[in-house]
């Protein structure tokens, strides 16, 4: 049965249209109220963070009223990375954490994350059991009124996050004289993020920690690095750090100036994670991962598995096989040693802690060399028209056409209205004949 709200990153969409309004957000509230507190019989609580989108002043309280009326207690921690409420649901032993948050969306968009008790994000089962009940009668889930929640506002969240993963690395593990360049993206990282570095001794040149509600990923952050990229080659700093919206994406810039993506990330962990014996069982990439970092990581005798597109799917993948690396190309990347679901905080840190020898970040994390890849984004208003037997057609004969040369992959996208098509080749002249063939016929 297909899900009626949720998508392949929870709950997203434009504020004030559809689902994303403070009325569905009280259903929300009261439906994953009322699944919760079923699921644990001791105190029932709530923890919820979000990032610093204006529509999060009208969502949460409505959010937190369904909640409530269940007889769920709620803590709100204010603006907190996605992992930094993953880890705290799971430190402070709460039923559920709630993110608000539409992630690397423009700033007109909003949604939210469920995690269950143990930090991770749900299951599609236990999503579809909660859609059963965000259209049940609301009298039905309300409690009596002695038996309402209470709400209290959590003023250290950072500090609890912050305090977490520096406890990841030894004692004596910093960052002196290092300069480092930030872009928060005027999202959910904008304190955490600098504060980490400085107290770990870091010369931190922070961008996008002047968040207004209205510029969140606008110009900045994870997609759009070019502003790291212009801020490491002006200050000459050794590494540049790029965030998104809720932080849990990472793509970073080496010291001269080249952009890393998540792929190439991934590639210098499972390396070193091998070296070190700290890698489990191998790696889990995505429909998306660049064919380059496929072939790499076979060369190094490192297995290599892929999910469908979504951190979430990722995770699934590495429980299910007991892999302790994956990630994505966008940046979000999971390290099942210390995390639950992609942290861009802590894979920085992970990284940070390989250069503090002196290494170069250019050295460091340009492994692999990556097959020449194309992502094509066509705006439509039903992403259902990939169905349509012209686009089918399209498809088929683009798929003949590179054949042994490369691969194409067609997909709706999970959290917009568009339809995404990624080629990989190193022929680029027949690559970008095949995808203008499936998009004109989109089109």
């Amino acid at each position: 049965m297909k899900k009626k709200y949720f998508g392949t990153d929870g709950i997203r969409g434009t504020v004030n249209q559809g689902n994303i309004n403070g009325e569905k957000f009280f259903k929300f509230g009261l439906a994953a109220g009322t699944f919760f507190k079923n699921q644990k019989k001791t105190k029932q609580t709530a923890i919820i963070a979000k990032d610093t989108r204006l529509s999060g002043y009208t969502l949460e309280p409505a959010l937190v009223s369904g909640l409530v009326s269940t007889g769920m207690h709620v803590f709100t921690l204010g603006p907190l990375p996605t992992n930094g409420l993953a880890m705290l649901t799971k430190s402070m032993k709460a039923n559920m954490g709630i993110m608000i948050t539409a992630s690397h969306n423009p700033y007109h968009d909003n949604g939210l994350k469920l995690f269950g008790p143990d930090g991770l994000k749900l299951s599609d089962k236990i999503e579809k059991k909660i859609e059963s009940l965000i259209d049940t009668r609301i009298s039905k889930q309300l409690s009596k009124p002695h038996a309402l929640g209470r709400v209290k506002r959590l003023e250290d969240g950072n500090e609890k996050y912050i305090k977490i993963l520096r406890k990841n690395f030894p004692k004596n593990f910093n960052l002196k004289g290092i300069k480092i360049v930030i872009d928060c993206a005027n999202g959910a990282g904008y304190k955490s993020g600098p504060k980490l570095l400085s107290l770990l001794g870091a010369k931190v040149i922070s961008i996008g920690t002047k968040p207004n509600g209205l510029n969140i990923n606008n110009k900045c952050g994870s997609t759009f690095p070019y502003k790291i990229q212009k801020a490491v080659k002006k200050h000459k700093a050794k590494l540049g750090i790029s965030l998104d919206g809720d932080a849990d994406r990472i793509i970073m810039c080496d010291e001269k100036g080249k952009i890393i993506d998540g792929d190439q990330i991934i590639a210098t962990l499972a390396k070193r994670w091998k070296n070190k014996k700290m890698l489990r069982g191998g790696v889990i990439g995505t429909l998306m991962s660049n064919y380059g970092l496929e072939q790499f990581l076979k060369r190094k005798k490192i297995k290599f598995l892929r999910s469908n597109v979504g951190d979430r799917y990722v995770k699934e993948k590495m429980k299910k096989y007991n892999f302790n690396l994956g990630g994505e190309q966008s940046g979000h990347i999971i390290l099942g040693k210390f995390a639950t679901t992609g942290d861009g905080l802590l894979v920085a840190l992970e990284i940070l802690f390989s250069l503090r020898k002196g290494k170069k970040a250019s050295e460091l994390l340009n492994v692999f060399k990556q097959t020449p890849q194309i992502l094509e984004n066509v705006i439509v208003k039903d992403k259902n028209i990939i169905n349509h037997p012209n686009c089918k057609k399209a498809i088929k004969v683009a798929n003949n056409l590179i054949k042994k040369q490369g691969r194409l992959l067609v997909r709706k996208s999970g959290t917009e209205p568009k339809i995404r098509i990624m080629g990989e080749s190193d022929n680029k002249q027949l690559l970008k004949k095949c995808i203008h063939i499936i998009k004109k016929s989109i089109k």
